[in-house]
């Protein structure tokens, strides 16, 4: 699936590269901006840490409070073949929980997720359609193109110091204004 933060056009645009490297290419790095960016946003997803079912009722929990509601559909991602899919919250037991029907399962206790698994609800905002997004996305693009034509290209490190990688931990501070109303509270710990 092509990249939609970033296209293959606007970044062979501004590099100035015309058609001198393969589309696969091109898109590879426009996919890994977005990728980069996507990793930044806030969405309406938590992670699932844990899973049970009856007969007919899965339970999924997840790592920090939800606001799922009642009637709300949700898509489970990575959580078992029974558990995954667009399913509708039939209750909402604790923050931490929700629960949905299933049909024709085994009854399963308590299980951890390991790696955890995703739920997602609806999210209101259309990030591709936002030109602050497109921009951090682009800078980003054009820095790991860089970074690959030329490792030593460089950046500057938080001690001024020049530094011949700059895939390292400025990357994001470069474009973090950008993003900045964007951002989710979640990731931004450390």
């Amino acid at each position: 699936m092509p990249a939609t933060y970033v296209t293959e056009a606007e970044l062979r645009s501004a590099l100035g590269i015309g058609n001198l490297y393969s589309s696969a290419v091109v898109e590879e790095v426009c996919q890994a901006a977005e990728n980069i960016v996507k990793s930044k946003l806030w969405f309406n997803s938590y992670a699932l840490v844990a899973h049970e079912s009856t007969a007919s009722v899965a339970t999924i929990y997840t790592a920090i409070p939800h606001d799922f509601i009642v009637g709300q559909t949700i898509t489970v991602e990575n959580a078992g073949a029974k558990y995954n899919g667009s399913k509708t919250v039939t209750t909402v037991p604790t923050i931490y929980s929700v629960t949905y029907a299933v049909n024709n399962a085994t009854v399963e206790s308590y299980n951890a997720l390991v790696p955890f698994g995703k739920v997602y609800g609806t999210t209101h905002i259309d990030y591709e359609t936002l030109p602050e997004v497109n921009q951090a996305s682009l800078m980003i693009a054009v820095d790991i193109w860089q970074a690959r034509q030329a490792s030593n290209a460089g950046g500057i490190s938080p001690d001024f110091q020049p530094s011949p990688y700059r895939m390292g931990n400025t990357l994001m501070a470069r474009v973090r204004g950008l993003l900045a109303d964007h951002l989710a509270p979640g990731g931004q710990v450390g």
